[in-house]
């Protein structure tokens, strides 16, 4: 839920007026149901600990206890009840709503009210107005609904969760991770599929919150969706005057179905233009953006299917937009990627999150402002002429292995699949607002196609790269330390210490040695002499994956102008040398 939403407090308690008198013991604590019909409507603490549900026949309940006291649902009474428990507690907060089939269940906005205290205080007061009713009301507060529902259940170990007395205060931004280890029960969904999601071995929300989207609505459809946006901590239900936006979505048909993106991509642009229209009237942006393709692939027995089969993806901005062209490039990207399992029938363009428009704007005379979404918009279009992999940030690697120490990762503008976190809600991916992005254009030559031969050592032509850290030499072999020739004197650096720049692969060189220790080099037709050289560092590793055992020596001549990085590869049997990297 954003955080500009007010945060939600549930009270709990039974819509059933106390008792005028007082009474021996509490009648929750004896165990008496309500029928509605034939069948249990609600029952009373006790009832539960033996065991009664609702939807029980009377006959079954009484198996369960055959002292149980039997009631008519009566609806009047249950009303009644329900608007003066609501009428007591706008005491606390202006924002209070009757949870729609869970009479003893309110939705209370206490967002916003700091100046009464703070969330604490006012729940506690509606703490003390629920115990009117019930000593065992329970209070919760979340960002969701359904997130402050879950914490009314809270057991008793919930005290690092806040828990106080019947008060549990959920952590702002923790919904997800809130709901993860509760069971599937404390999430509203079909019984049907929760049944499904038991029998297939997920029984806590956070292991249903694990599931792919695509394969829940492939499997379950919009309900399911819905339960596991839920399961997310996604909760749309809001107390009263809590502003509610009207759906944004534009669908349209296609007759005949296509097997393919480009007049997808034109009905797309469309309904981009529809909606930022309107989102640019109404002073919102696009936050989150959903594309749903229905596919006809003739599911089902009868001719015409019951439940359509949709497929939906997200795409996450990192900056709400509310122009066409950023959200189009990046809604190109996405639909790139997509592979078709079936021709489409409809598509359907859904602004699922906005934002209030931000109107930020620059001063006349600073030049150095910039519109914050340029770059986004900049590397959409490199993507769209590029390819989707063509953004990459470098990032590092934790390992020894000089290779595998740093690499490209791409940088995918905030677009995301729907697959939420891996917690109580969401798991977080990159996002590309913050580090820096380079443009990579793929390459298919290797170093001997972009170059035959440096004229010296010390400036021979760059081969792609790949950023790696410097290794640091260990004491597993006999060190080989020389001192620079005298007539070069050892320099004291005042910059940074060089780069070093790897080849990609390592290439093969012939090294003549002394005593192990590299004396001569020669490399792409060229000789050079060795007067320095520091090793070996012994790496190895990776034997679940082939092994590797690597001898590396620091290598530099006479004229201090040629600097490489060597290593002999010690799983054969005949010495063999390559030339991995040179510092530059």
């Amino acid at each position: 839920m954003a955080s500009s939403s007010p945060r939600q407090l549930t009270p709990d308690a039974p819509p059933v007026p106390r008792p005028p008198s007082p009474v021996p013991s509490h009648w929750d604590e004896v165990p008496i149901v309500l029928l509605d019909g034939q069948r249990v409507r609600a029952a009373t603490a006790a009832a539960g600990r033996l065991r009664i549900r609702a939807g029980m026949t009377i006959a079954e309940a009484r198996t369960r206890c055959a002292a149980v006291r039997v009631a008519l649902w009566d609806e009047e009474s249950v009303t009644r009840a329900v608007m003066h428990a609501t009428a007591a507690f706008v005491q606390a907060s202006p924002q209070v709503s009757p949870a729609a089939g869970s009479p003893g269940t309110w939705w209370v906005g206490v967002g916003g009210l700091d100046a009464l205290g703070g969330e604490r205080r006012v729940a506690r007061h509606l703490l003390a107005l629920a115990r009117r009713w019930h000593p065992g009301a329970r209070v919760g507060v979340g960002d969701s609904c359904v997130a402050a529902r879950a914490a009314t259940w809270a057991a008793a170990g919930g005290a690092r969760h806040g828990r106080d007395d019947g008060l549990v205060l959920v952590p702002p931004g923790t919904c997800a991770a809130y709901l993860a280890p509760a069971p599937l029960g404390l999430v509203p969904m079909d019984e049907e599929l929760r049944e499904t999601l038991q029998a297939l071995g997920v029984r806590t929300v956070g292991a249903f919150a694990a599931l792919a989207a695509e394969d829940v609505e492939r499997r379950w459809g919009a309900d399911g969706v819905a339960a596991w946006h839920l399961a997310h901590g996604n909760d749309r239900r809001r107390p009263v005057l809590a502003h509610l936006d009207a759906p944004r979505a534009v669908t349209t048909d296609l007759c005949p179905s296509v097997p393919t993106m480009e007049p997808i991509l034109f009905l797309v642009r469309a309904a981009l233009d529809r909606l930022v229209t309107d989102l640019v009237r109404d002073g919102r942006a696009a936050a989150v953006v959903a594309i749903t393709l229905s596919l006809d692939d003739a599911r089902g027995a009868l001719p015409v299917p019951r439940d359509t089969h949709t497929v939906t993806r997200e795409i996450r901005l990192p900056r709400a937009l509310a122009r066409t062209i950023p959200l189009l490039e990046r809604c190109r990207a996405l639909l790139e990627d997509w592979s078709l399992q079936a021709p489409v029938c409809a598509v359907q363009v859904t602004v699922t999150a906005t934002t209030p428009l931000q109107g930020a704007q620059g001063e006349l005379l600073d030049p150095a402002w910039r519109d914050p979404a340029a770059a986004d918009a900049a590397f959409a279009r490199l993507r769209s002429a590029l390819g989707t992999g063509a953004v990459v940030r470098p990032v590092l690697r934790d390992t020894h292995r000089p290779e595998a120490a740093g690499a490209w990762e791409r940088v995918d503008g905030g677009r995301g699949t729907g697959d939420g976190g891996r917690e109580w809600g969401g798991l977080p991916s990159p996002t590309p607002a913050t580090g820096h992005a380079m443009v990579h254009v793929p390459t298919h030559g290797t170093a001997h196609d972009t170059a035959h031969g440096p004229t010296r050592m010390g400036q021979p032509s760059r081969p792609p790269t790949v950023p790696i850290a410097t290794p640091t030499p260990t004491p597993s072999l006999t060190l080989v330390r020389e001192s620079p020739p005298a007539a070069t004197p050892a320099i004291t650096r005042l910059h940074p210490p060089p780069a070093l720049r790897q080849l990609d692969p390592p290439e093969r060189i012939a090294v003549r040695t002394t005593n192990g220790t590299p004396r001569a080099i020669r490399w792409r037709d060229q000789v050079i002499v060795v007067s320095r050289a520091m090793g070996p560092e012994r790496l190895a590793g990776d034997w679940w994956t082939g092994g590797y055992a690597r001898d590396y020596w620091r290598c530099e001549d006479q004229d201090g102008t040629c600097d490489l990085v060597i290593y002999r590869d010690c799983t054969t049997s005949a010495p063999t040398w390559y030339l991995h990297a040179w510092h530059d």
